[in-house]
């Protein structure tokens, strides 16, 4: 059996009563290592704090192992049972649901166990859920690649005055322009999008644009470590989120559509 696992948010203890069973009759243990972290990742020995409370050995699973040496995991989980935990939800990436695909076309069973994930966590500003349209992702810039499709996405939830999540770029183990074209690969130093990252490149497309699909005084609440004991939350205008400064990673950002008096009240609690 394979057993696909969230971990919710915060750290250590969010996992479910129902998962920490099925870790702790697992033989092996792998952590999805890159889409997303838990606040304990940030320190030295998370890891290790993990593994005493789950009382299993964990093996860090990268984008290389979890995208090129999927195989190897699930030819593990034909003749024992596998863990691999995941961040937030199972179905929070794509690259989680593939591995269902492939586990179920080489007739391994597959069991989820479900946990907290940004998709609903974002509810605590007090924005309706389903008042939300499509999520977006927002890539960290480069000098020769500035990607702008997430404008359209933004300009059409706005237009049906819905509210629009945005997720924030994570670079974790990403070789090198260089070292990929040497054939040897080295890595770039970890990097997670900042709230005032992510408004800055919004702020540079709309002003290539020229739609008038958000600006300066758009209303945006700004996360930063959502389900986390210190995390924190702050409503304002694009403008005025440019100068908070939301400590550490991970952060996201929500554009504010069209608010109901009771999300008005709600995002009053949370303003500069």
């Amino acid at each position: 059996m394979l057993y696909i696992i969230g971990l919710g948010l915060g750290d250590d203890k969010d996992i479910t009563l129902k998962g920490l069973e099925a870790v702790k009759k697992c033989s092996k243990v792998y952590m999805e290592a890159y889409t997303s972290l838990l606040s304990f990742g940030l320190s030295p020995n998370g890891l290790s704090n993990l593994e005493n409370l789950y009382g299993r050995s964990i093996t860090l699973a990268d984008r290389e192992m979890v995208e090129e040496k999927a195989d190897e995991i699930l030819n593990e989980a034909k003749c024992s049972d596998v863990a691999f935990l995941v961040v937030g939800d199972p179905f929070g990436a794509t690259t989680h649901t593939d591995i269902v695909v492939r586990a179920k076309k080489l007739g391994v069973d597959v069991k989820v166990i479900h946990n907290a994930s940004v998709m609903n966590a974002v509810g605590v500003c007090g924005l309706q859920l389903y008042h939300y349209g499509e999520t977006v992702s927002i890539p960290f810039f480069t000098e020769t690649w500035r990607p702008d499709s997430f404008y359209e996405k933004i300009r059409e939830n706005r237009k049906l005055g819905l509210h629009t999540l945005c997720l924030l770029d994570i670079r974790v183990k990403e070789p090198t322009i260089e070292s990929l074209c040497r054939g040897k690969k080295q890595y770039e130093p970890p990097r997670f999008m900042t709230v005032n990252t992510a408004i800055e490149q919004l702020l540079e497309v709309e002003e290539a644009r020229g739609e008038s699909v958000y600006g300066e005084n758009t209303i945006c609440v700004g996360f930063a470590r959502l389900g986390s004991e210190d995390q924190k939350v702050v409503a304002g205008s694009m403008k005025q989120l440019l100068t908070v400064d939301f400590g550490p990673p991970l952060h996201c950002l929500v554009i504010v559509g069209k608010t109901h008096p009771v999300e008005e009240e709600m995002l009053e609690f949370y303003g500069l």
